[in-house]
């Protein structure tokens, strides 16, 4: 059994959230075959106490943002390791040194890691801004005329 293409959409939201907020070493764990409650788990480091909140919050936003509710979430006042879970996708952002002690890479090492292309996200988003400007730009370069003809401006 894989992850399915709804909790692979989860994941990519998510990643793209942690990312946003500095997000540091993810992992992407294909949990569907031991686990029939969940698809899949994503595992986020963050610096600081502050950070771990930020990046929960940020991937529970987007997440919600693009119509998906967190069916519970723990561990948020601590700010140590806050999980958030989606039903098909367990988010655990862990503090640094939370991440090392409970190692949940090596729990489930026998599970297949889902690459995720985070450089991709970025080119994606980055993408969309720029085709915004591109656009506007276009607009105004062919409202330019000159004696009633259209002009094409650098």
């Amino acid at each position: 059994m894989t992850a399915s293409a709804h909790a692979l959409e989860l994941l990519k939201v998510a990643a793209a959230a942690a990312d946003s907020k500095a997000g540091e070493d993810l992992v992407a764990i294909d949990v569907s075959n031991p686990l029939p409650l969940a698809d899949i788990f994503l595992i986020v480091t963050g610096r600081s106490e502050r950070n771990v909140v930020a990046i929960a919050g940020e991937i529970e936003d987007k997440l919600i943002e693009a119509g998906y509710k967190p069916l519970r979430r723990e561990g948020r006042a601590e700010g140590r390791w806050i999980l958030v879970d989606f039903g098909d996708l367990v988010v655990h952002v862990f503090h640094e040194e939370e991440r090392v002690y409970y190692s949940l890479e090596r729990l489930w090492k026998d599970c297949p890691v889902i690459p995720i292309d985070q450089a991709s996200a970025r080119a994606i988003d980055e993408s969309d801004e720029s085709n915004t400007s591109d656009t506007t730009s276009a607009d105004s370069a062919a409202q330019t005329s000159v004696d009633g003809v259209d002009v094409d401006l650098p």
